[in-house]
């Protein structure tokens, strides 16, 4: 039977990553000096990670104050009282519903087509022979280097004069393709023996087959590794749209938070803490969605055939 008569079994893929990886380390062998080295390892990462998450409990708790208390002189960790109607007041009090919503779209339709022409470019640099591949390919990926600043105002004019600037079509045009999801694409498409892709062939399978029916079934970890960088991007994206979209019903959740900025002394903080707060809860779903994937991913990774 042929691989493209048999399915792909996983658990086969998982087992053989099991048994390559190291044995455990017994803790009754560690010497008192390697207990002490991995007792400061785990103090100095469990430091770390509070100073990491310390401004986002601090963005939480603020959400949850007045609007006189998020700058108190000291500072206050905990509000006084719980004010809970800063959730309520950031959807009527501005146009919420209306950036998340535009967002949303942004963020999906560029991850989208982004992990699909990554995917389908990477495949063609990491598995097909053709003249000059390995110098497109550096050529491509040399942009990553190249700073979107210094080609930004040509960029503005070509999207002005095909009429798209002002739209959400402008913000899609400039972020569906992007090397770097090519670049990691081919990395772990080179991790995937090259007899499947052989044996498929011999079976008659196209190109386009192989990518479709074999490269994608296999690369689930990777793609949600791209999907996850490109939706974060996407969303928290704020230069794009700021030159882009000027009308405020194509404004972003990030261009909206910034419009309720208005001066030091008339901005309510505490509402805007709230909306802040409200703009990180999608990236937190689609990370804890996609957690199985990349620890599959980090388990995987070192199977080369």
């Amino acid at each position: 039977m042929t691989a493209l008569e048999s399915p792909i079994d996983r658990r086969q893929l998982r087992k053989v990553a099991e048994e390559e990886s190291p044995p455990p380390v017994d803790k009754a062998s560690l010497t008192p000096k390697q207990r002490g080295l991995r007792i400061l390892g785990y103090t100095v990462l469990t430091l770390a990670a509070i100073g990491l998450l310390m401004p986002f409990f601090w963005m939480v708790m603020s959400s949850l104050k007045s609007a006189n208390e998020v700058f108190s002189v000291p500072i206050t960790w905990f509000p006084e009282t719980f004010v809970w109607q800063n959730y309520l007041d950031i959807w009527t009090e501005s146009g919420m519903l209306t950036w998340i919503r535009n967002t949303l779209v942004l963020a999906v339709v560029v991850t989208f087509l982004q992990v699909l022409t990554g995917s389908f470019a990477a495949y063609g640099f990491a598995k097909m022979r053709f003249p000059g591949r390995d110098v497109l390919f550096i050529v491509y990926i040399g942009t990553i280097a190249v700073p979107w600043q210094s080609y930004m105002i040509p960029q503005f004019i070509l999207l002005s004069n095909f009429k798209v600037s002002n739209t959400l079509w402008a913000i899609v045009l400039i972020q569906a393709f992007g090397a770097f999801g090519v670049f990691l694409m081919k990395q772990y498409y080179e991790t995937i023996p090259e007899e499947l892709s052989e044996a498929a062939r011999l079976d008659g399978l196209s190109e386009y087959g192989i990518w479709r029916r074999i490269m994608l079934p296999l690369s689930i970890p990777a793609l949600a590794s791209l999907t996850l960088l490109t939706f974060v991007n996407t969303w928290n994206d704020y230069l794009g749209p700021l030159i882009y979209l000027r009308n405020p019903d194509l404004w972003t959740i990030q261009l909206g938070l910034k419009s309720f900025v208005s001066n030091l002394y008339d901005t309510n903080y505490a509402l805007l803490f709230a909306g802040l707060t409200i703009s990180v809860i999608p990236i937190a779903i689609i990370f804890m969605l996609g957690q199985k994937y990349f620890i599959e991913g980090i388990a995987t990774s070192g199977m080369k055939g």
